[in-house]
């Protein structure tokens, strides 16, 4: 079955698609959408959906540029917000909602029915896995793992007009369930345990775990079960998907800070 017949597709004639793009059956994508060369959108998704002053004064509206990277995969039932700018080797699972003023860096991944609040910022390689909530300006630095039903949250004293999300540093796991409160900051190379509720902020290289979260080591002192060494820094040990895959990780690191 071919779902990339045109059936019901709308395309604006204000949008830029570039080669080799398939679109799939009524998928609609808006004004000032750009899209990327060798990009699949798949069916039911909606690229560059109007923000909601469009809905209140649409004879001035003009929707904001949405860019799609190249390379990307969008799965359906995807909805993607006017305003958002999203890196190469984007893909998405199905049925997520990617809200405004988004910045993806590249080869990021998002999982079935993932929320991403908009007003955030994500490194690249950041992959997030299902059913994972990002509330509005949450900041992700470079290769950040978040894991099932993950929650950012954004508001100190709700219900206000302060909004701080928090910020996690490169390289750092974010393990299954866990909660973090608005502005706290976690640092480079960490791990928040499974279900943890993170309140203060996380120096680098810390494992931290329960509720309330507390630093209980190093995760340098966390060992692999299989080879019972040291498993951090994970990317000495893990590299599917990641750039290091043919060189390793400390020949990589050393060419990227070139």
């Amino acid at each position: 079955m071919d779902m990339f017949t045109g059936v019901g597709r709308i395309v604006s004639p204000l949008a830029k698609v570039g080669k080799n793009v398939r679109i799939g059956d009524r998928t609609i994508i808006y004004d000032n959408v750009e899209i990327g060369d060798n990009t699949t959108i798949c069916n039911d998704c909606i690229i560059g959906e109007p923000l909601n002053s469009y809905y209140i004064g649409a004879d001035k509206y003009e929707n904001p540029r949405t860019i799609i990277g190249a390379d990307s995969l969008i799965r359906s039932h995807t909805i993607i917000y006017a305003g958002n700018i999203i890196g190469d080797h984007f893909q998405t699972g199905h049925r997520v909602t990617v809200r405004e003023n988004t910045m993806f860096g590249s080869h990021c991944s998002l999982g079935t029915l993932d929320d991403i609040q908009g007003h955030s910022e994500f490194g690249n390689y950041c992959r997030l896995h299902s059913n994972v909530h990002i509330g509005q300006h949450s900041k992700l630095g470079n290769f950040v793992f978040v894991y099932p039903y993950v929650v950012f949250t954004n508001d100190p004293t709700p219900p206000s007009e302060t909004l701080i999300g928090p910020t996690v540093g490169d390289y750092t796991q974010i393990a299954t369930g866990s909660l973090l409160l608005p502005g706290v900051k976690i640092g480079k190379h960490c791990v928040i345990g499974a279900c943890s509720l993170v309140s203060k902020d996380v120096g680098d290289f810390m494992l931290v775990m329960g509720v309330p979260a507390k630093p209980v080591k190093d995760v340098r002192e966390i060992v692999d079960r299989s080879s019972g060494e040291s498993h951090y820094p994970w990317p000495y040990h893990f590299d599917r998907g990641m750039p290091w895959s043919e060189v390793g990780f400390e020949e990589w690191k050393k060419k990227a800070e070139k």
